[in-house]
C-alpha cells in the first residue's frame, strides 16, 4: 500500500513563551496584555521581518516562527531579547515581560500554514528549560552556525525533553568579542552595548544577560531564591521579624560565592501567596529555592525553614527553631547564619547536589566548576589518597577555567595537604601560596581566598600579614563557620589561643556536623588554649587514615599534657610508624610557630617520649634549627 505523500521542509524554528506570564496577568491583566501587544508590536514583529521570519501561531504567552536560515533565526532571537530589554528600562523589575527562546533546525510536517513534528517539538521543549531572558538552540542549529555569527556560543550539555527519546545536545548564546560580522555590524554597535549596559546597572534588570561577557558555561553556578517568610500569626511584629530573617538569609547567602542568590527586590513579589515552587524556579531561572515560616504562640516563637530543589519539587532539608519571645534577636542571628552555613561553603547542601549531578555524568564531560565540586569532596575526606585526588582534579578544573577563584583556593588547601601526608614541604607551601596569591587576585572579595593567603604567609612565619588577611577573611564573612574554623588553627600564632578556643566554640555551634578536617583545626586551637579534654574530643572524631604528620605528632602531646603517659608512648610509636624520623627539634624548627606555641609542643612532645633530637642531615635543611638543651653536647659513639 503506498503510503500518503505528506510536505516536508528543513526549517530553523523560534520557539518563545513569556517567563511567568500567569503570575503577570494575575497581578494586572490589562497592564500585562497591553504590554505584550506593545511589544509584538513595536520591537518583535519589524524584527522578525528584518530578519525573514514568519510567525506560524500565536499563543497568549508566546508565539512559534518559521525561519529559512539558522542565522537569521538567532540574529533575530538575540535582537529580540537585546529589543526587550532596552523598551522595559522603566518598568519595575516585577512588572517587566521577560522571554525565554528556543531554536531548533529540524525537518517539519507542513500542514497549510501549520507546521508539525519533532523539528517544532524540540523547539519548544528548548524554550521550556531556557533560562529567562536567554537563547538555547539545538546541536543541529549549532552545527549551521559556525563561522557564520560573531556571538560566544557555549555548550550546555545533553538534556532529555518531554516525549523525545534521544538526548538533545544544546547550546547558550552568550556575547564574545565584537567584530564585524552579522550581528556586530547589525545589533551590537559599541554605543549600543554601552547604553544597554548603564541601563542595566541602574534598573538592576537581569533579562539583558546577554550583554555582558559572561563567565563560561563551565564555571556556572547553581542559583538560589529566598522566598518572603510567611507569618503564620498574623502581628504586625512578627511580620516584621520575618522580612528581617529573609533579608539577613538573603545577605547571608550573597557571602558565599558558591552559588548566585537572586534579589530580594526579584522575590518580593511572592510575599504572602501559595506558590509552586517549580514555577518560582523557572520564572525566576533557579535551581533551588528557600521558604520559611514564623508563628508566636504566647511567650514562644517557632520558625521552620526548607530548602527545595526547584526543578523537581523535592525537600532537601529543613529545620525548626523553638524560642522565647525576649530571645528575638538572637533567634533572627541564629537561624540566619545557621541557613546560610548549612546551604553554604565546604559540605553545604547546594554543593553536595552539585557533585551528586557532576557524578552522574560522563568523566570526558565535566566543566571546571564540577571538578571543583568532587575535587572539594575529595579533599574533605582528608586521606592521603583524597587529597591526591583533589589535586588532581582542581589542576584539572583549573586548566580548564584559569579565572576560577574557588578551584585556586581549593587547590591552595590541597598542596598544603601534601605536606601533612609527607610531601616535600618547600615544595607544597611554594605551591600552596602561588595558588593563594592567583585566588586573591581573581576575586579580592573572596573571604576564603583571604584566609588561603593568611594560611600561606603564617606557614611561612610571617603573622602579622597572616593575622591581617584573616581580618580581612572575616570582616568579609563574618558569620562563615569555614573561616571561623580557619581563624582558630591560626589564632595562638598570632598570640589569641583563647580567641581561637573561641572562634571553634562558634564555628561547632554553626556547623555541629563539621567536616573531619575542621576537628584537625579544632583540636589545635583547643590544645594551645589548654583545653586538652576538648582537644582529645575532636582528636577522637577522625580515623587513623585521616592522620597527617602534625595531626599524629598533636594526638601524642595531648596524651601527655592529659597525663596519660601510656597513651602518649603508643601514639608516639605510631606516629614514626607513619611518619619514620619525627623528632622534637626537627618538627619545631619550621617558621610556622609562634615562641608560645613552640615552647608547648617541645613541652608536651618531649613528655610523650618523642626523639628529642635532628640529625645532621635533617639540621642542614633547616633554615634555624632550635636548640635543645639535650642536643646541644656532642652525640656520644656508638
Amino acid at each position: 500500500m503506498a503510503t500518503a505523500w505528506v510536505e516536508r521542509r528543513l526549517v530553523a524554528i523560534l520557539a518563545a513563551d513569556v517567563v511567568g506570564y500567569s503570575h503577570l496577568v494575575e497581578m494586572d491583566e490589562a497592564g500585562t496584555l497591553a504590554a505584550l501587544k506593545a511589544l509584538r508590536r513595536e520591537v518583535i514583529d519589524p524584527l522578525l521581518a528584518e530578519h525573514h521570519g514568519r510567525i506560524v501561531k500565536l499563543m497568549g504567552d508566546g508565539a512559534l516562527a518559521e525561519f529559512g536560515s539558522v542565522v537569521d533565526a538567532v540574529a533575530c532571537a538575540v535582537a529580540v531579547q537585546k529589543g526587550v530589554a532596552d523598551r522595559q528600562d522603566g518598568v519595575l523589575p516585577e512588572r517587566r515581560i521577560v522571554f525565554r527562546i528556543g531554536i531548533n533546525l529540524g525537518d517539519v510536517v507542513v500542514e497549510g500554514d501549520d507546521l508539525l513534528g519533532d523539528g517544532v517539538n524540540i523547539a519548544a521543549r528548548l524554550e521550556q528549560i531556557c533560562e529567562p531572558g536567554g537563547v538555547l538552540i539545538s546541536g543541529t542549529a549549532y552545527d549551521h552556525l559556525q563561522g557564520k555569527i560573531d556571538l560566544l556560543i557555549e555548550f550546555a550539555g545533553e538534556q532529555r525533553v518531554k516525549n523525545i527519546e534521544r538526548p538533545i545536545r544544546t547550546y547558550r548564546i552568550r556575547r564574545g568579542t565584537s567584530l564585524p560580522g552579522v550581528l556586530s555590524f547589525r545589533l551590537l554597535t559599541r554605543r549600543g552595548l554601552a547604553a544597554a549596559a548603564a541601563i542595566l546597572l541602574l534598573t538592576g534588570g537581569a533579562v539583558g544577560w546577554w550583554l555582558w561577557p559572561a563567565a563560561p558555561a563551565y564555571a556556572s553556578k547553581p542559583s538560589i531564591a529566598v522566598l518572603p517568610f510567611n507569618n503564620l500569626g498574623g502581628d504586625e511584629a512578627t511580620t516584621r521579624l520575618a522580612d528581617g530573617i529573609t533579608e539577613d538569609i538573603i545577605t547571608d547567602l550573597a557571602r558565599f560565592p558558591e552559588f548566585e542568590v537572586v534579589s530580594r527586590n526579584s522575590t518580593g513579589i511572592y510575599r504572602g501567596k501559595a506558590v509552586d515552587v517549580r514555577q518560582v524556579g523557572k520564572d525566576l531561572g533557579v535551581g533551588y529555592v528557600l521558604e520559611g515560616s514564623f508563628q508566636r504562640e504566647g511567650e514562644r516563637l517557632r520558625a521552620t525553614v526548607q530548602l527545595i530543589d526547584a526543578k523537581t519539587g523535592t525537600h532537601l532539608w529543613s529545620n525548626r527553631w523553638d524560642r522565647a519571645v525576649e530571645e528575638v534577636f538572637a533567634l533572627q542571628t541564629d537561624l540566619a547564619e545557621q541557613v546560610a552555613n548549612r546551604l553554604g561553603s565546604g559540605a553545604g547542601l547546594i554543593q553536595e547536589a552539585g557533585r551528586k549531578a557532576a557524578k552522574r555524568k560522563r568523566p570526558d564531560n565535566l566543566g571546571a566548576y564540577e571538578l571543583y565540586l568532587l575535587g572539594t569532596e575529595r579533599l574533605e575526606q582528608s586521606t592521603k589518597d583524597s587529597n591526591d585526588d583533589a589535586v588532581r582534579l582542581l589542576r584539572q578544573a583549573v586548566t580548564l577555567d584559569p579565572t576560577l577563584a574557588r578551584a585556586w583556593i581549593e587547590l591552595s588547601w590541597a598542596y598544603l595537604g601534601t605536606v601533612g601526608f609527607g610531601a616535600d614541604e618547600t615544595t607544597g607551601r611554594r605551591a600552596a601560596r602561588d595558588a593563594a596569591e592567583r585566588a586573591v587576585a581573581l576575586d579580592p572579595s573572596d573571604a576564603e581566598a583571604h584566609a588561603a593567603m593568611g594560611n600561606a604567609f603564617g606557614q611561612a612565619g610571617d603573622f602579622v600579614r597572616a593575622e591581617a588577611e584573616y581580618e580581612e577573611s572575616l570582616r568579609l564573612n563574618p558569620g562563615s563557620a569555614e573561616i571561623l574554623t580557619f581563624y582558630a588553627g591560626w589564632a595562638s600564632s598570632f598570640g589569641k589561643p583563647e580567641r581561637g578556643a573561641e572562634a571553634a566554640d562558634r564555628a561547632i555551634r554553626l556547623n555541629p556536623h563539621h567536616l573531619p578536617w575542621h576537628a584537625s583545626q579544632f583540636s589545635y586551637a583547643y590544645f594551645n588554649a589548654g583545653r586538652y579534654d576538648d582537644a582529645l574530643h575532636m582528636i577522637e572524631r577522625r580515623t587513623p587514615d585521616q592522620w597527617s604528620r602534625g595531626f599524629s605528632v598533636r594526638r601524642a602531646a595531648v596524651f601527655a599534657a592529659l597525663g596519660r603517659i601510656d597513651e602518649a608512648n603508643a601514639a608516639v610509636a605510631e606516629t614514626l610508624k607513619r611518619f619514620p624520623g619525627i623528632t622534637i627539634q626537627g618538627y619545631v624548627s619550621t617558621p610556622d610557630w609562634s615562641e608560645a606555641e613552640r615552647q608547648r609542643l617541645i613541652e608536651t612532645m618531649r613528655k610523650a617520649g618523642f626523639p628529642a633530637c635532628a640529625p645532621p642531615e635533617t639540621l642542614a635543611k633547616l633554615v634555624k634549627p632550635v636548640s635543645l638543651p639535650e642536643c646541644t653536647q656532642p652525640r656520644a659513639a656508638n
